[in-house]
């Protein structure tokens, strides 16, 4: 009997021992679902927490430093989030103040408005890996750091195309910042293809936003007979057209659709849409999948475009540039290719 009894109390001992097993194992699993699920629902609201904005003159400009502004309240508005901006950002010393402020308030997504802010997010990322930094034209170096490059020689190319079949002198100007503008360079090879007679003249300012000597500059094109002028430099372009549309003559926007600025004036313009790539950057930050290093961005992705065109731009002439944007965007190739 007391074999028996040794073992059937051994049974029910191991069978106790087997349940609470089975009960922990339960557990376990019901805790990781849990985990799971509140994992789930944290990845829901993505990696983005707040962002910030550095520009290197105001947001008031009403180009480049209002479109960087404007992509900023589409993230806001997009992600439900808190974001930031500093105007007069343009050394090292207070760019890096900025971001260790922008640290403190719990921004992870740095916007620097510009190509200027390559070299200081390369120098400073590595004090914040949790911080991803952004910037515009230039090469990214480390893993928290990517460049947006628009790829701007197509947008030179068919703006210059517009100028081209135009003019009536036969002669386009170009009043470019840098010489490494790729849409300088485009806008050149454009007006040569509508028009095999035209000559350009190109002169540099030197300087994105030296409103003087652009307009000292822009008489020198007047001088020699231009009568379409490409003003590419956010902030000069409007003074420049404003004088062009005081002489009768003609102007292709830049970065912005120029057109309210008088559509006798402005053929059309060649628009970066730095809001609508704003929000775009953010939603990869904001799903884990944006890429370090150097960015390209173009027609293809809706980012680059031709604004409105003039009335005096002739339908048969759009109609056929606008086909030659179709292709180009399907096959990434020019008309001149």
């Amino acid at each position: 009997m007391y074999e028996v009894k040794a073992e059937s109390s051994f049974y029910r001992e191991a069978e106790k021992k087997e349940m609470h097993k089975t009960i922990k194992k339960f557990g376990i699993l019901l805790l990781c679902l849990l985990l799971l699920v509140s994992c789930g629902q944290a990845m829901s609201t993505g990696k983005l927490e707040k962002a910030g904005l550095l520009v290197p003159d105001t947001v008031n400009d009403q180009v480049w430093g209002t479109k960087g502004y404007k992509g900023m309240l589409k993230i806001q508005s997009q992600y439900n989030v808190e974001v930031f901006y500093k105007e007069g950002m343009n050394s090292e010393m207070v760019v890096e103040r900025a971001v260790k402020e922008f640290d403190q308030k719990g921004v992870n997504l740095i916007f620097g408005h510009g190509n200027e802010y390559v070299e200081y997010f390369n120098n400073i990322s590595k004090k914040y890996p949790h911080i991803h930094f952004v910037s515009f034209n230039g090469n990214a170096k480390k893993d928290n750091t990517t460049s947006l490059n628009f790829e701007a020689y197509a947008m030179g190319f068919f703006g210059g195309m517009v100028a081209g079949h135009v003019t009536k002198t036969e002669t386009v100007g170009v009043l470019a910042a840098f010489e490494w503008q790729p849409e300088v360079e485009g806008f050149y090879e454009g007006a040569n293809h509508a028009n095999k007679n035209v000559n350009v003249e190109i002169q540099y300012v030197g300087n994105w936003d030296n409103d003087q000597k652009a307009i000292k500059l822009l008489d020198k094109l007047i001088s020699k007979d231009t009568d379409v002028v490409y003003p590419a430099g956010d902030g000069y372009n409007v003074p420049v057209i404003e004088k062009l549309k005081e002489k009768g003559l003609y102007a292709i926007g830049f970065i912005s659709d120029q057109s309210d600025l008088g559509e006798s004036v402005v053929l059309t313009s060649t628009v970066q849409h730095v809001d609508v790539l704003y929000e775009l950057v953010a939603e990869k930050f904001n799903k884990g999948e944006l890429d370090s290093g150097n960015l390209s961005f173009d027609f293809q992705d809706e980012v680059i475009s031709l604004g409105k065109f003039s009335p005096i731009v002739d339908e048969e002439f759009k109609k056929e540039l606008n086909a030659a944007i179709e292709e180009y965007k399907k096959t990434g190739k020019l008309p001149n290719e």
